[in-house]
């Protein structure tokens, strides 16, 4: 929740405005040589770093609890956020403060997520960290894989049951869905990934088959496999509209799709998964 508007400072207006923007995430504002945290964000930070909470306003009606830490120390910081399973938006100040009279413009550069990153730091680097996106259709199920960080790409339609297996399997990092899919899917999801529910427009066919049309380049799906598979299209048309509503825009490493059939898919419990590195590198 964005801080109280009582006797806002400039500063606080422009943290609001931004927070506003995105709500389920903690917001790292730039301040200086900073990043601060306000209100239920800076608490959830200082529990999660381990860091001194404190407050700002002096006992007035306008106090606010405050955590931050040195800009430089992002790298260090940023990961243990994501992987405690916290979307992050990183806000930095866009104008260099020595030549603004004012309040410097500042705008979020980056919202990371567990399944979302290109921060070395934040990925485990033997293992690739798949965004997971699922949609369940009428007539069947649909499931996409996405590691933007190596640009592989995959995405599969079929039974419940087919797709459950395959999110065993790939164990994503972060699992997205849409609003209206929320309950059915939390219940089975949130206990053991990081969810994320998207705008129901995300998961309209006609938007998601553009969008992996867009993407490649091409003017058809059926190169790919997946050409005719709607659940399969959708799933993987929102996991793309993620990354732009994540402000990763630099997606062109992202260059095909390939189709996952369940005849063709071998099995294997997740110990035997992690022994033979599937899904990881040396």
């Amino acid at each position: 929740m964005a801080a109280s508007t009582a006797s806002e400072t400039p500063l606080m207006k422009q943290y609001n405005a931004i927070k506003a923007k995105y709500p389920g995430a903690l917001l790292l504002f730039r301040v200086g040589d900073f990043y601060e945290t306000f209100g239920q964000d800076a608490i959830v930070t200082a529990n999660v770093l381990d860091i001194v909470l404190t407050k700002r306003g002096n006992g007035s009606a306008s106090e606010i609890e405050l955590a931050g830490f040195p800009h430089h120390a992002l790298d260090t910081y940023l990961p243990k956020l994501v992987r405690a399973g916290h979307r992050v938006a990183i806000c930095d100040q866009l104008e260099d403060p020595r030549f603004v009279k004012g309040i410097v413009k500042r705008g979020v550069t980056e919202l990371v997520t567990p399944g979302v990153s290109f921060n070395d730091n934040v990925l485990e680097k033997k293992q690739n960290n798949f965004l997971a996106s699922v949609v369940a259709g009428k007539q069947a199920y649909g499931v996409s894989f996405l590691d933007i960080s190596t640009g592989e790409f995959y995405a599969a339609h079929g039974t419940e049951s087919y797709i459950l297996k395959l999110i065993q399997s790939f164990a994503p990092a972060e699992i997205i869905f849409s609003k209206t899919q929320r309950e059915q899917f939390e219940k089975k999801f949130a206990d053991a990934y990081a969810t994320f529910a998207m705008d129901d427009w995300v998961y309209a066919y006609d938007y998601a088959h553009e969008k992996l049309i867009n993407q490649f380049k091409t003017a058809s799906l059926k190169g790919f496999g997946i050409d005719g598979l709607t659940e399969a299209i959708i799933a993987a048309g929102a996991a793309l509209q993620y990354l732009e509503a994540t402000e990763h825009k630099d997606t062109q490493h992202i260059a095909s799709i390939s189709r996952m059939d369940e005849d063709k898919y071998v099995w294997l419990d997740k110990f035997t998964i992690r022994n033979l590195e599937l899904v990881s590198s040396p």
